[in-house]
């Protein structure tokens, strides 16, 4: 692979007059120019972006911090937050917390060696107060963060409400509620939206906290066997709504007809399930370019408040629920 020394002595000149062309700063008569552009281009040299991005204090870089790499939400939002900084050529750089303070505060000297050019805050950060002194713009995707950082989300108290009609709607008297940890205000919303709409109809609800990505089948299946009296389960993931569909099937409850279960997020890998899986879709696509658009207007220096722009959702019914 070529190297920029490679190119200055195909052209016959400094290593300094090769960068000044590479990165248009500085005079360069248009015959050295053209001597500089031809090796480039016979060479067939690719510019160092990390070198180009130190010299000019900017990386075209936008770093996402997520809580994990291995949930299928986050794996579809980063994929559609990818997607919509390509066509204003900016890169992505991945950052995974792992709900680790160490790791976060780690990633802080990183923005600043590579020059960041903005932040996607996907991760609930345990030291977002060292984040909010960084000289860096800064948006959260998929929840609130803080009233000084623009977010963008899906409507959480739609999606609990749209879950509880189904329920009514199928005359259910007892439903339970797998929320994933309620420190989260995400699930607070959907909690919130789950029971006023359940309330005016006097449907008894009770609900256990699972984790999101890791939910423990022996918890969802004792606290089944607990509510044998339960006819709908909705479940704030559709990994724990997953893991519920393959508990039922070794109780041999059967479902629709004895359990109905409704999941949340709408992931691709839901449809496949077997029976399918009914599931509250959030619009990561919008949410994804929505986040971007408002990132790169930070960016741009138009002026933006920390306002929470939030998106409805829908039900997607499968076969894990009745049809009415």
């Amino acid at each position: 692979m070529a190297t920029i020394k490679d190119v200055a002595k195909k052209a016959n000149v400094s290593v300094a007059t090769v960068s000044r062309v590479i990165n248009n700063t500085g005079y360069v008569n248009t015959e050295t120019r053209n001597l500089v552009l031809e090796a480039i281009q016979s060479l067939d040299y690719i510019p160092n972006e990390l070198a180009r991005s130190l010299f000019k204090k900017q990386s075209n870089i936008i770093g996402v911090v997520v809580p994990h790499l291995t949930s299928l939400f986050y794996g579809e939002l980063i994929e559609a937050i990818e997607a919509a900084l390509m066509p204003y050529e900016y890169k992505m750089m991945i950052f995974n917390s792992r709900n680790d303070i160490e790791r976060e505060q780690k990633f802080l000297s990183v923005f600043n060696q590579y020059n960041i050019t903005g932040i996607i805050l996907v991760a609930h950060l345990q030291s977002l107060p060292s984040y909010l002194d960084l000289n860096i713009p800064l948006i959260a995707i998929d929840h609130h963060v803080a009233d000084t950082i623009p977010s963008v989300s899906s409507d959480n108290v739609m999606g609990g409400q749209l879950a509880a009609q189904h329920f009514v709607a199928s005359g259910a008297q007892k439903v339970i509620h797998f929320r994933g940890p309620s420190f989260l205000l995400t699930v607070q919303q959907r909690d919130q939206g789950f029971l006023k709409e359940l309330a005016p109809h006097g449907i008894a609800s009770v609900h256990y906290d699972l984790d999101f990505n890791t939910p423990n089948p022996e918890e969802i299946k004792a606290f089944i066997l607990k509510h044998p009296d339960a006819q709908g389960i909705f479940c704030d993931g559709d990994l724990i709504a997953m893991h519920v569909l393959k508990v039922l099937h070794e109780l041999n409850i059967k479902i629709p007809e004895e359990m109905e279960v409704i999941g949340y997020d709408n992931l691709t890998l839901g449809a496949l399930m077997t029976p399918s899986l009914s599931s509250v879709n959030q619009p990561i696509d919008t949410m994804a370019e929505a986040g971007v658009k408002i990132l790169l207007d930070i960016i741009k220096g138009e002026p933006k408040t920390a306002e929470n722009h939030s998106f409805p959702v829908n039900l997607v019914l499968r076969d894990s629920t009745k049809k009415h």
